[in-house]
């Protein structure tokens, strides 16, 4: 669907004007848009896994740990796939998230994916500037995430920061000059195309959510917090947005409909989009992928 169609629909969630903005701007932050029973519940579960990757020493299909992990200082990157590792995460994918969804992409909605990133006081966790959708070509650029912050989150402990327009820019090649999958814009996309004065950080309290569609250039600082801080991020797209690449790590839910229905035409949109390498054979993460160390990211020269 267009944008002027999307908003063609009543809102289920959010004001017409933040509809509007999102669409302008190509992100959205809501402050204290997750009631506290959520939260607390959400949070609790968020703690509960980061014990049990003490027992980890690897990265493998559930956790992402960094190099630095260890049982007595846990260092866990990422939990993947939340929406199948505990019922609670798929609840609150499939509640008033996915109205928000509904709301920017249509109401024909389904699921793409989910994870929950922490980041700890180490000075290895900063995310590079990158934008989403070369991770997972669409046929249109109706995907989002929506993210929840945790905790209160400034831009000490690692707040999400967005370009704000570059929905509307180009889209920037992520492999690095030895043709290997680095996942995030090379030093000079960075430097001359994206000033770093251009950015907006969402420093926001516990509960808030932040939108931003697959095509903006975002990232995100080094954390200074020492106990971690938690960002679950769903994603979602229009029914009418088809994958035509492996997706980079699927979950039982990935492709559901979750508001509305399927779709029985795909909508095309004609901008070009680069193709990623062949998530068939697995994925890490993109902490791995910024930091080199995932190695099913290297593809031919």
């Amino acid at each position: 669907m267009t944008p002027e169609e999307v908003l063609s629909h009543p809102p289920r969630a959010l004001s017409q004007s933040r509809r509007e903005f999102y669409f302008e701007n190509g992100y959205l932050a809501v402050e204290r848009f997750v009631d506290d029973e959520w939260l607390e519940r959400l949070r609790r579960i968020a703690l509960e896994f980061v014990e049990r990757s003490r027992a980890e020493t690897r990265s493998g299909n559930v956790f992402d740990v960094a190099p630095g992990h260890s049982a007595s200082a846990p260092r866990l990157r990422r939990l993947k796939r939340p929406d199948e590792r505990h019922e609670v995460f798929w609840r609150f994918a499939t509640g008033a998230i996915a109205d928000v969804a509904a709301d920017l992409v249509g109401p024909d909605v389904v699921f793409h994916h989910s994870k929950l990133n922490y980041k700890w006081n180490d000075g290895a966790d900063q995310v590079d500037w990158h934008q989403d959708i070369q991770f997972y070509p669409h046929t249109n650029y109706s995907p989002l995430t929506i993210g929840v912050y945790l905790r209160d989150t400034g831009y000490d402990d690692g707040a999400l920061g967005f370009i704000p327009g570059s929905h509307n820019g180009p889209l920037f090649d992520q492999y690095n000059d030895k043709g290997q999958w680095a996942g995030c814009l090379g030093p000079a996309d960075a430097a001359a195309l994206l000033p770093e004065s251009s950015a907006v950080y969402v420093e926001a309290p516990a509960g808030s959510i932040t939108v931003h569609n697959c095509r903006t250039v975002h990232g995100s600082p080094a954390s200074r917090r020492d106990d971690g801080r938690p960002l679950l991020l769903n994603a979602y797209a229009s029914a009418d947005a088809l994958p035509y690449t492996p997706h980079p790590d699927p979950s039982r839910h990935a492709g559901r409909i979750v508001r509305g229905r399927s779709a029985r035409w795909a909508h095309h949109d004609p901008r070009p989009c680069l193709v990623p390498p062949d998530w068939s054979g697995g994925y890490t993460s993109i902490f791995a992928a910024q930091t080199g160390e995932d190695a099913s990211a290297r593809v031919s020269e």
